[in-house]
Parts: C-alpha cells; structure tokens; sequence
C-alpha cells in the first residue's frame, strides 16, 4: 500500500472514529457536555482560518471579529421568518428585502461567508496597501467600524437590542462538520502551491516577488477563503447561543483567536486545532476558580475574572518557555504517530 493511500485511509478512518465518538455524546451526554463539544468545533473552525492568514502569510491581520459579525447578523436574518423579524424590530422596521427574506439554515450559512468574503474583498486594497504594524492598524480599524455600525443601523441589526430567540440549529453535526470541512479545505491549501506561494511571501515577500510570485493576488485568496470561514463560524454562533448583539464582537473576540494560534503555534493549522480545543475546554474547566470554594480550614472567595487572569499568566509562560507555541510551525502526521505506537517498523 503507498503512503498516500494509506493516509487517506488512515484519515477517513479518524473521521469516523469522531463522528462516532460525537454520536455518542449526542446521545449520551450532558447539554453541559454537548455545548463544550459545538463551543470547541465553532473556535477551531475560526482558529484554523485566521492562522491561515496571521500563521501561513504572516500578516497581523486584527479584525477577524469584523467578518464573524458580518457573518451572523446575515446567517441570523435569513433563518428568521417575517413574523418573528416584525415582533423583534419594535423600534424601526428591518429594511427591505431583508424583513421578506428566508431561508434554510445551510443557505444561510453560506450566504454569511459569502457576504463576509465580499466585505474582505471590499476592503482588501487599502489593507493590503501597508504592511506589519499599520496593516494591524487597519484590519483592527475595520473591526471597529463593523461593531459600531452594528450598533448604529437599527434598520439591519436592531441596534444594541440585537437579535433574540434565534432557532438552535447549531448541533454537534452541523458545527464539526464545518470544523472538518474548514481544516481539509485549508490544509489542502497549505500543502498545494498557493500555500507554498503563501509561505515564500511570510518568509521574504521581496524574494517571493522576485520569483515571480504576485503577493496581492496570494494574500487576497488567503484573506477571502479566511473571511469566508469566519462568516461561517459566525452564523454558526448565532445560532447556538441564539441570541446576539454587537457587545459580542468586540476586540476581545480578536484577542481570544490570536490566544489560540500564538499558544498553539503560529504557522500550524495541527496547533490553532489544540489551541482551540484548549481555550473551549480550558475556559470552561477553570470557571472554579470563580466560584467560593471552602477547604475547611481556609476559604476563599469567588473572583470574578480570574480566569481570564489566569489565561493570561498561560499565555506569559507558553511566551517564555515555549516561544514557537506548542506544535511551533510542525504538523500532526500519521508516520510520527505510527512511530511512536511502533507500527511503522512492522510495515504498517
């Protein structure tokens, strides 16, 4: 059996075993459990897109919150019926065509990356214009123009009253298997020769235009097949905490992303995986030390925010001692891990 061969199987293999695994919580499993599970899937799904851009191009790209609103308001009005928009817009009516519009969830979802794609196309040739700080200046600009816009345009987003009641349609399925779908689509990215083109530009981009290499046009697809991913995510939040306004998309939502990718390894999709996949579980597992807790001869009480402190005091240490992040620029491969079981000396 070739290599190629076998890690198709072996990948096909390890999706299953998920899907199997996710069943089984679906089942079996607590709400408090399940919403752990869609929280991890969503933050991978935007991990491994914004380190495509940050990571791969090596662009401080700081507005990806931008594009998740953009990305849930389109995905949240479009599963609305005109019924609950009319109840939900008390103080000025939503706009035409959109107090008419309806549509399936999946539709929605690709109409949220859709429209989040055309705002990073939109504002692509002025951010693409400068470079290191100023484009951070930029992006991180755009992300506050979109949140303040948000709160201004009652007529679209309801203002800061925001959208309520939305449908759960967020479920293990739906949010893993964009989680998937987004980290096949992109490794197969990194691996063809856009990705290798995106490398040689992080690297030396005057060397990689010197070899014929266009940055614009490598960085635009980056940045769109990034924004694009983003919407997506965007309206799959929506509709799993089913109600939200523009004080969720705040700078702060930017900030926890590049928390992930720093601490999984800037560069590597394997790393913004288990950085994700920490920052869910570990936000979750540290909410005792926000909670009084009685040791019998000592109490102590609950401080609200600790655990952000917390993450903070993660971030300093992984920075000192682990300056690459966790994975550095590597990736997961099947012929380490055979290795390690002791497989691969068998001919596996």
């Amino acid at each position: 059996m070739s290599k190629e061969r076998r890690n198709l199987l072996l990948n096909i293999m390890g999706i299953l075993v998920l899907f199997v695994i996710l069943y089984l919580f679906n089942e079996y499993g607590t709400d408090y459990q399940i919403r752990i599970l869609n929280n991890m899937a969503v933050f991978i799904t935007l991990a491994v897109s914004y380190n495509l851009v940050n990571g791969i191009c090596g662009i401080l790209h700081l507005g990806p919150n931008a594009f998740i609103t953009i990305g849930a308001y389109t995905s949240a009005l479009l599963t609305m019926s005109a019924a609950e928009k009319q109840m939900t817009y008390i103080i000025v009516p939503l706009v035409w065509p959109l107090n008419v519009l309806h549509t399936p969830f999946v539709v929605s979802l690709l109409l949220g990356g859709l429209m989040a794609a055309v705002f990073a196309f939109a504002i692509s040739f002025p951010v693409f214009r400068v470079r290191g700080d100023y484009l951070a200046i930029v992006t991180l600009g755009f992300g506050e123009v979109i949140r303040v816009l948000a709160n201004a345009l009652q007529g679209v987003t309801n203002g800061p009253l925001g959208l309520k009641g939305l449908v759960p349609y967020t479920n293990l399925w739906w949010s893993w298997g964009v989680a998937v779908l987004t980290i096949i689509a992109i490794t197969k990215l990194i691996n063809s020769s856009y990705g290798r083109a995106m490398k040689s530009i992080r690297e030396d981009e005057i060397a990689a235009r010197a070899m014929g290499i266009d940055p614009f046009k490598h960085l635009l697809m980056a940045f769109l097949i990034s924004a694009f991913f983003c919407g997506v995510a965007g309206g799959l939040l929506a509709h799993l905490i089913t109600t939200i306004s523009p004080t969720l998309f705040t700078f702060f939502l930017t900030f926890n992303l590049l928390i992930i990718i720093v601490v999984g390894g800037l560069g590597s999709t394997t790393g913004a995986v288990i950085g994700a996949a920490l920052f869910a579980w570990g936000g979750e597992a540290l909410r005792i030390v926000e909670r009084p807790t009685d040791l019998g001869f000592l109490k102590i009480p609950g401080i609200p925010g600790m655990r952000m402190v917390i993450f903070s005091i993660i971030l300093m240490l992984v920075i000192i001692f682990a300056r690459r992040g966790i994975m550095g620029r590597s990736e997961f491969s099947w012929d380490w891990l055979l290795s390690k079981l002791g497989w691969k000396e068998k001919g596996f």
